[in-house]
């Protein structure tokens, strides 16, 4: 692999999760060598796949069709981190694919930098949730999961800015909603393992929120354009369905992102300019 998009392709295309995850990390380290000593791998270009490879399991189901099982017992605390590793994958996907789907786009070397440090962080996370896992007598796998987690990189795949709005700044702002209540379920039942993973998620998340908000404020500065009324338009056009409080106000403006971004979105904000 020659290249940075040459690399993240391969992340891609690979299929089982720990493989996945061991050649995206081998490649941040890679990438990471090579600024540090001073000759930086070329971002190049690669055609990325619409849809990253994925194992034969887990089943992919409508978000409808998903099983709903309680925090409250074993079996949906299995259920719960089965989710979380869910979407930590894909996670992973989405920073690899942002780099070679957008190379044509000019973009300073921070950007890639950003992208493939996220992109690290969620292996590790993913890692972790799945020791997780086997830890509680599971795998990644041995339950059904949600199918529509590629939708918004499908439905922003010739769209920078959308993407970035819907991301990192839609998507993975939810996480830092719901990942407390997650952490005291796991806490409350003394499952010390799952509590420490999703603190190091909680924590290491809101950089790759605050990359998002960083990188969609850079374009809307080179385009002239105001950063709110473009996130509104985008989140309006690509994000299906209205924005669902309570926010965890504190660690999204910790991020970048102000009430005023989000909260006009809401089911509320839309009934009250009927």
């Amino acid at each position: 692999m020659t290249s940075l998009s040459e690399m993240a392709v391969d992340v891609l295309t690979t299929a089982d999760g720990r493989e996945k995850t061991e050649k995206s990390r081998r490649y941040a380290a890679r990438w990471f060598a090579a600024r540090t000593a001073g000759d930086p791998l070329p971002v190049g270009r690669a055609d990325p796949p619409l849809r990253p490879s994925r194992p034969d399991r887990p089943e992919l189901l409508d978000p409808r069709d998903v099983p709903r099982r309680r925090p409250g017992s074993p079996q949906g605390r299995i259920a719960l981190l089965h989710a979380v590793a869910h979407i930590e994958l894909n996670a992973v996907d989405l920073h690899w694919d942002i780099i070679p789907r957008f190379a044509d786009t000019p973009m300073p070397p921070g950007f890639y930098d950003d992208w493939v440090k996220a992109a690290d962080e969620e292996s590790k996370h993913f890692n972790l949730v799945c020791d997780c896992l086997e830890a509680a007598g599971s795998t990644y796998g041995a339950l059904p999961a949600h199918a529509g987690m590629w939708r918004a990189a499908e439905d922003t795949a010739g769209d920078l800015m959308g993407r970035l709005a819907v991301v990192p700044m839609v998507l993975e702002a939810r996480g830092l909603d719901v990942t407390p209540g997650m952490i005291d379920i796991f806490r409350k039942a003394g499952i010390d393992q799952a509590v420490a993973a999703l603190e190091t998620i909680y924590a290491e998340e809101v950089s790759h929120v605050a990359y998002g908000s960083k990188w969609f404020h850079f374009l809307c500065g080179r385009h002239d354009s105001d950063p709110r009324d473009v996130f509104h338009t985008l989140v309006q056009k690509y994000f299906h369905g209205p924005l669902k409080p309570p926010f965890n106000e504190e660690k999204r403006a910790e991020a970048g992102i102000p009430p005023d971004f989000y909260w006009p979105l809401t089911a509320q904000a839309s009934e009250g300019t009927r």
